[in-house]
């Protein structure tokens, strides 16, 4: 290599790139860098790295309380989970108030099912045993009130095999110990001695399903990062400290999470989502950082020093990208859904857990190691390659001869990924989506057999008669007799009045259940004609309410908040890389590729899921909606991820492109520099993801999938094909940024460009030789 090839020396920072000359040429010349001291000014980044490196375990001491306060905090005072789709201010919410507000039974406590079915005969003939169960029911502590289905109009079938045995509980007994369904049992024991089928539906139902086990997927999680860390790196420690970081930190997160649910409601979701994505982005963050590591140990004596070299480059990544991940996960409070909100808050937790444990654990770990890191080898340890005689080097070259071709062909796989996203349904997926040997899929079943589907999804109309001065009894029969008429409605029972004659109340049946889309059509089609209509001459207000009503009222909410949801991420995550790399076309093409990435995976998750294509295969067995907050979720989560290898691989590129000015060198180095451990960080991820289908939550499924496809899509077809091929044909173009806008922006680079660059790996002189395209242009 000549002289006019060797990079800035990191000592002296005047002669190396600014933020202002992005465009010009290289330092001509320079001395080699001298890695056995600290540069001079070293980066905050720079001595946090070296300082935790040089008193591990001070570091490791403070962990440790922190992780043993946080989970005998939880033990104590730890909260729990449960689903709130409360809309306050919206037309169902309107409806339910107003029967509270006028006494009426329908909202008194929490009402859940007891379904009762022989084969033989009918339920008549067993008339001794339900009373006896009706009168040791109404016994069972916060029960309000059980109705005995022989004696409520309309709760026997009509061939009398299946009865419906309504108990209202002062609370929702899916909070309950699982301990109540001990009493419950022995309540319709003599039932079911008589050969009667009982089950339990609604939030009773809830609580005897089996209690959700992520530990099996954690796991699965567990064991494939620790085969793919061994069969990509080599080395016994270099796979082991990955796992210890992202364990602490994933464990001190879902402490903190649980402390949290004391004092703020958080979905059934949230602790499996904190948990896929703490452990998952805990393994990559402290990955990434054990890498550099390592490489950096061949050129410096000192470990403490790598550490805190490691801390400087891709340490800065790190920040980036949890920053990114936070942002998009917080971005979901823009739907103005508390639910949606709260489960971006349990998930961006941990994802700063596991960063915060990844910057500080991680080098205090790589101290306690020293230069014995690869000591337990079970095959040749590797890191990253330091020439350009490898695999990935020779696909960079290989995509730089053909960037049209690749472009057209990664753009192509996914838009035809993308295709079943444009025929998404949103919608609640109901316990008919359970495994049929959940109570409450059984519960839903016999309902469904005996009463016919639509009684599953039950609709409640409430009519204010307010200060109207309007008969009651002369509304009815016309309200009735309207409601009846009304397309894709199976039964009407007889409006009746509240106890002070404020209200007309009606139980309107649909013909079909409640994920069917045409439920939802007869929903709206109540609302916008059927009421209005029906009331207009007596001036009362008409509202539809129940649990399947706001279900669908939630979904048209996350609908039409999605937009908002999708501007304030993209705006937000464009913004903070624009800061980060000072690149307008690097930011814009991140963002636009991200939703390309999104797309595709929503268009899996509808083939399967909505489609039925493989659905069995993971447990579905008939095809469901998509469930309405998926897509949402999935949107931030994905994004926020794709912007982890996005950063981690620009943060490469932009180094090479600091130290040489030349762009198709830059884009060569940073993809062979990164491609091996963003792949096995892929993989490992994929497995976190994926082993939650395990579950016997369709939703978590659901997101499982998504994020699994996802993360495969972005580490292969977008990491690999779309990043290199579009940024080799942008050539210098990648790094123009107006100069009015450099001034504007702040900047956020922890460590500095100059020093930044002085500290990459690339001072190898043999990782920087310069490059050609095709043409023979130098870029």
């Amino acid at each position: 290599m000549t002289p006019a090839h060797r990079i800035a020396d990191p000592a002296l920072p005047d002669e190396g790139p600014t933020r202002n000359d992005s465009m010009t040429n290289a330092p001509e010349t320079s001395q080699e860098p001298d890695h056995r001291e600290a540069p001079a000014g070293a980066g905050r980044l720079h001595r946090l790295g070296r300082w935790c490196a040089r008193r591990p375990w001070w570091v490791i001491t403070a962990w440790l309380l922190v992780l043993l306060t946080a989970l005998g905090a939880d033990r104590a005072w730890g909260g729990t989970y449960d689903d709130d789709f409360a809309l306050p201010g919206s037309a169902v919410q309107t409806g339910i108030d107003l029967l509270d507000a006028h006494g009426s039974d329908q909202v008194r406590g929490t009402a859940s099912q007891i379904v009762l079915h022989t084969d033989t005969g009918s339920l008549d003939a067993h008339r001794d045993a339900v009373g006896t169960a009706v009168t040791a029911l109404k016994e069972l502590p916060e029960v309000v009130s059980v109705a005995d289905p022989l004696s409520t109009p309309g709760a026997v079938s009509t061939d009398g095999t299946t009865g419906i045995l309504t108990v209202r509980f002062s609370e929702n007994p899916a909070r309950f110990e699982t301990s109540y369904l001990d009493g419950a049992d022995d309540a319709v024991h003599g039932l079911r001695a008589g050969g009667v089928d009982v089950e339990y539906g609604g939030p009773l139902g809830q609580l005897a399903r089996p209690k959700a086990e992520d530990r099996l997927s954690e796991a699965i999680g567990l064991a494939t990062a620790v085969v793919v860390l061994l069969a990509g790196f080599g080395s016994l420690a270099a796979a082991g400290l990955p796992l210890l970081t992202a364990v602490v930190g994933l464990l001190s997160g879902m402490a903190l999470l649980g402390l949290l649910a004391a004092t703020f409601t958080f979905g059934n979701a949230a602790p499996t989502l904190a948990t896929m994505m703490g452990l998952g982005v805990g393994i990559d963050y402290a990955l990434f950082l054990i890498t550099r590591h390592r490489r950096l140990l061949h050129d410096v004596d000192d470990p403490a020093e790598a550490a805190g070299r490691a801390m400087a480059t891709s340490g800065r990544a790190v920040i980036v990208a949890a920053a990114t991940v936070a942002l998009a996960l917080g971005g979901l409070y823009a739907s103005g859904v508390t639910f949606i909100g709260t489960l971006g808050v349990a998930a961006a937790l941990t994802v700063l857990v596991a960063a915060a444990a990844a910057l500080t654990l991680a080098p205090a770990l790589l101290g306690v190691t020293g230069r014995r890191i690869d000591r337990w080898r079970v095959r040749p340890p590797v890191d990253e390659p330091s020439g350009t005689d490898d695999t990935w080097h020779r696909w960079a070259a290989t995509v730089g001869r053909r960037p049209w071709l690749f472009l057209a062909v990664g753009s192509l796989v996914l838009a035809v990924l993308a295709i079943p996203a444009a025929s998404m349904r949103l919608g609640h997926v109901d316990s008919g989506a359970n495994p049929k040997d959940y109570t409450d899929r059984r519960a839903h079943d016999l309902i469904a057999d005996g009463f016919g589907p639509g009684t599953n999804g039950q609709f409640t109309i409430v009519a204010d008669l307010g200060d109207t001065r309007t008969d009651p009894a002369g509304l009815s029969v016309p309200l009735h007799d309207a409601l009846a008429a009304t397309p894709g409605t199976a039964h009407v029972t007889t409006p009746v009045t509240s106890d002070d004659g404020a209200l007309l109340i009606a139980t309107v049946t649909p013909d079909t259940g409640p994920q069917e889309k045409a439920t939802s059509d007869l929903m709206h089609r109540l609302e916008n004609d059927t009421l209005p209509d029906a009331l207009s001459d007596s001036g009362a207000r008409g509202y539809v309410t129940g649990v399947t009503a706001a279900q669908l009222a939630f979904r048209d909410v996350v609908v039409d908040r999605l937009p908002v949801i999708v501007t304030v991420v993209v705006a937000a995550s464009f913004l903070l890389l624009l800061t980060v790399f000072r690149s307008l076309l690097v930011a814009l093409k991140a963002a636009l590729l991200n939703l390309l990435s999104i797309a595709a995976a929503y268009g899996v998750v509808v083939a399967v899921f909505q489609w039925g294509w493989g659905g069995s295969l993971f447990g579905v067995d008939e095809p469901v909606p998509v469930e309405s907050y998926v897509p949402m979720m999935m949107f931030a989560i994905v994004f926020g991820l794709s912007m982890d290898y996005e950063v981690f691989l620009l943060s490469r590129i932009r180094e090479a492109w600091l130290h040489t000015k030349d762009n198709h060198l830059s884009v060569a180095t940073g993809l062979a520099g990164t491609a091996r451990v963003i792949t096995c960080a892929a993989l490992i991820m994929t497995s976190v993801f994926l082993a939650f289908l395990l579950s016997s939550n369709v939703v978590i499924k659901m997101l499982a999938l998504g994020l699994g496809v996802s993360v495969v899509i972005d580490a292969t077809v977008v990491r690999l094909i779309l990043v290199p091929s579009t940024m080799y044909l942008l050539g210098r173009a990648n790094w123009w940024l107006p100069q009015w806008l450099d001034r504007l922006l702040p900047h956020l680079d922890p460590e500095g460009p100059t020093q930044t660059a002085a500290l990459s790996p690339q001072a190898d002189a043999d990782a920087v030789v310069p490059s050609r395209s095709a043409s023979g242009d130098r870029r």
